[in-house]
């Protein structure tokens, strides 16, 4: 009954879009159980319709039928035909086609990238910045590595490009402007060469990862980008303008320190401005004079690089964060408004949202059997260990983990098995991971597996179908959330600094894809795809590299630390619902020790006004502070070092964009000290203190309001910390803790630090 009022809606739109011959293209949605039974298929009874408005005057013609993304066709039709239709029993609605501008696979959008304001074209989109991807390698033939439009290459690049078999001089142009491989320490460590072990000495991407990455962080435009009709629109990176140089030094079976430590030791002599690395420990972090990421990214720092690494996949437990020196921008993974549903209906009619990117031919309204893996052999469907007389022909529902997602489903189809649905259990929470399975296949979250579990179990004849809907934008459910998968602090190197910095886009992310393998990165998988749609803070880490190759090109006098502060302090922590943002592991509001100072907000860290900046005598000052002396520190650099004079009196007095504070016990009180600069427009800006003080925590800032003048760009204040009793909120197997924040306003610009506090009820140590 609701269909009339959206009909003639529609057809108050029509006179901007009818064309001279008086027919327009329209898109009929409808009901597709409403099909009468004297139709063989939905395509025969679309026909019906339109020859029953068929005039001779204005013949009707079907363009396409719609079976996966929606239920319906189009056709051209006049207002009049369009309007008869309507009244079609059905029919759900008639909607006029309308033009629409090309959009980036979304990202960009969803970060507020325009090219009209803001930070792409008030950086000229990075034009000539050199941003150093230290990954898997690259596969230069992608269209998001074209080189049309831009300019020569920047003078000041002394970099080059290897030559090898399969990659020939052509590999690079001017987008691609340098690439080297790096493998004598995986070599020396696997104790074979590459050529016995099948892997070719050059820069050329044979996982994926790098292109992937590379693409993300300064890829070219490229139009009608998608994984199989997935996320279909303009794919770009973040600076598209920006050069890339490569260099891979991640091989088959993992990248070795040494490799990479001469990789960033290269991409400094070569003239790069960020690093980009989308690499780390696994577990926890190293010391830090241990840690060969932390000690190249402290030389690179020196030069005047910024140096942006992911946080690690390793959530939702604390302490999991690496790559968490403070010379570094950590970033951890969350996600957009973009979903690829395909949803669970069962056989008494229940339905449950998953994700997939399944593109092969979908199950219709047919029910198959179900049945849940544990009772079939494996209950994480390990390949090879499936009944195939109890699956077969049937939907499995196999439980996530232990295990790939994408083998998972490759189980299933080897044994035979008609579909599959991926349970999340409790660690993962409602995190949705979409992949290109083989067989109709979807993942759920844990409250939906639990009941889909119980169903198959419980009911005499379980049956169930998958129905698959394509992409949707949309502000259900809200975005962004933090990924379960994404590491998370609090540091567990050092408490007083917060980790990660920030989060970003980091799920079910479309970029470019190796020639070599398919989007499964299985053997068997023998498709090729020149995009694809993977997750992890590996995909959120580029997108921050490109957003600091941005601010080096609007700011190149800005040093690294200045560029973070950027990000950091203009970072927002609600989602587009405006409700804190929350954690896909757990359905809760998120703290600082999981998201930092919050999502990144490009446009706003165009202009900061204020900055927290570091040089080398502050990190040496920090690093005194933690109890390394003179010959620890030189790990790090040639500079002298005299910890008796330039020691920080803790390491939480770092002038770091973020305050975390570790109280001794319920009477514990903590001063730190900061400076700021002011680099807005307006030299005599004047900022007020605004405090959101942590639960059972007063915050003093002496002084409350900051004067700025063209004399006195910069000034100092400090912050007291004063234990009111031990707060409220546990964090894993942390000590209780608690959250506010800090904000300098001076009528146009907030500058926001995060507040994180925990109590120390016993000593630990973290050097």
């Amino acid at each position: 009954m609701a269909f009339p009022s959206l009909f003639f809606f529609s057809l108050f739109l029509l006179p901007s879009v009818l064309s001279s011959d008086g027919q327009e293209t329209f898109i009929i949605h409808v009901a597709k159980s409403a099909k009468p039974h004297i139709f063989s298929t939905h395509h025969h009874w679309y026909s019906s319709i339109v020859r029953s408005v068929h005039t001779p005057h204005h013949p009707s013609k079907i363009l396409y039928t719609y079976s996966r993304a929606v239920q319906g066709f189009s056709a051209r039709l006049t207002a009049d035909q369009a309007a008869k239709i309507g009244l079609v029993r059905g029919v759900l609605s008639v909607i006029p086609d309308k033009r629409q501008y090309l959009h980036t696979t979304h990202t960009p959008s969803f970060l507020g990238l325009e090219d009209s304001f803001g930070l792409w074209p008030n950086s000229d989109y990075a034009d000539d910045v050199i941003v150093g991807m230290l990954d898997t390698g690259i596969w230069p033939e992608r269209p998001s590595f074209s080189d049309e439009g831009l300019s020569p290459v920047p003078a000041n690049w002394k970099g080059t490009c290897v030559v090898t078999p399969d990659f020939p001089a052509t590999a690079c142009n001017k987008k691609i402007i340098g690439a080297r491989a790096f493998y004598s320490g995986y070599e020396a460590s696997r104790g074979t060469t590459m050529e016995e072990s099948n892997e070719s000495k050059s820069p050329r991407d044979t996982e994926g990862h790098g292109t992937h990455t590379a693409s993300t962080a300064a890829g070219s435009r490229v139009a009608n980008a998608s994984l199989f009709g997935y996320a279909k629109g303009e794919a770009r990176g973040m600076a598209i303008k920006a050069r890339i140089a490569v260099y891979k030094i991640c091989w088959s079976f993992g990248c070795y320190n040494s490799d990479i430590l001469a990789a960033m030791d290269q991409a400094i002599e070569d003239g790069v401005h960020v690093i980009s690395l989308s690499v780390g420990a696994n577990g926890h972090p190293p010391l830090y004079d241990h840690d060969s990421i932390a000690i190249g990214a402290f030389g690179a720092a020196e030069h005047g690089i910024v140096v942006s690494c992911s946080a690690g996949n390793s959530g939702p437990d604390p302490y999991t964060a690496v790559n968490v020196a403070p010379w570094i921008l950590t970033v951890g993974a969350s996600t957009l408004d973009r979903e690829f549903p395909a949803d669970v209906i069962l056989g008494d009619g229940r339905i449950y949202s998953g994700v997939s990117l399944y593109s092969g031919k979908d199950l219709g309204d047919e029910l198959l059997p179900l049945v849940y893996a544990a009772d079939c052999g494996s209950r994480y469907c390990y390949s090879g260990s499936l009944d195939s007389a109890k699956v077969a022909g049937k939907i499995v529902i196999c439980d996530r983990g232990g295990n790939a997602r994408v083998e998972k489903g490759n189980a299933v189809h080897v044994a035979g098995g008609g579909g599959m649905i991926m349970a999340n259990l409790d660690d993962t929470g409602e995190e949705l991971l979409a992949d290109a399975h083989f067989i109709p296949a979807t993942m759920v979250g844990q409250i939906a597996g639990d009941k889909i579990r119980a169903y198959a179990r419980s009911d005499p004849s379980p049956t169930a179908t998958i129905k698959f809907r394509g992409t949707v934008i949309s502000r259900s459910p809200p975005a962004p959330r933090v990924a379960s998968f994404s590491s998370r602090g609090p540091n567990y190197r050092t408490t007083e600094i917060l980790k990660p910095d920030v989060i970003a886009p980091g799920v079910n992310i479309l970029a470019g894809w190796t020639g070599l393998i398919g989007p499964t990165d299985l053997e068997t998988d023998k498709r090729r795809v020149d995009f694809n749609i993977i997750s992890g803070t590996s995909m959120s880490c580029p997108h921050v590299s490109g957003l600091a190759a941005l601010l080096r090109k609007a700011y190149p006098e800005w040093s690294p630390a200045a560029i973070k502060s950027a990000l950091m302090t203009t970072a927002y922590n609600l989602d587009n619902s405006g409700s804190i943002i929350t954690d896909l592991a757990t359905g809760d509001e998120t703290t600082p020790f999981v998201y930092g100072s919050g999502h990144v907000d490009p446009n706003r860290a165009l202009d900061p006004g204020l900055v927290y900046d570091l040089g080398l005598s502050d990190y040496i000052g920090f690093l005194c502070s933690i109890g390394y002396d003179s010959r620890r520190i030189s790990v790090f650099t040639t500079a002298s070092v005299d910890c008796d004079a330039n020691s920080l009196e803790t390491p939480g007095n770092l002038n770091y964009p973020s305050f975390s504070v570790v109280l001794n016990g319920e009477n514990g009180v903590v001063k730190y000290k900061r400076v700021v600069k002011n680099v807005g427009k307006q030299a005599n800006a004047v900022y007020e203190v605004k405090v959101n003080a942590p639960l059972n925590v007063e915050v003093s800032v002496s002084p409350s309001k900051l004067a700025f003048s063209e004399e006195s760009d910069t000034l100092t204040y400090e912050v007291t910390f004063k234990s009111g009793g031990v707060g409220v909120k546990e964090f894993g197997s942390s000590p209780k803790a608690a959250f506010g924040s800090i904000e300098w306003y001076d009528g146009v610009h907030r500058v926001r630090s995060p507040i994180a506090v925990s109590w120390r009820l016993s000593s630990t140590a973290s050097m």
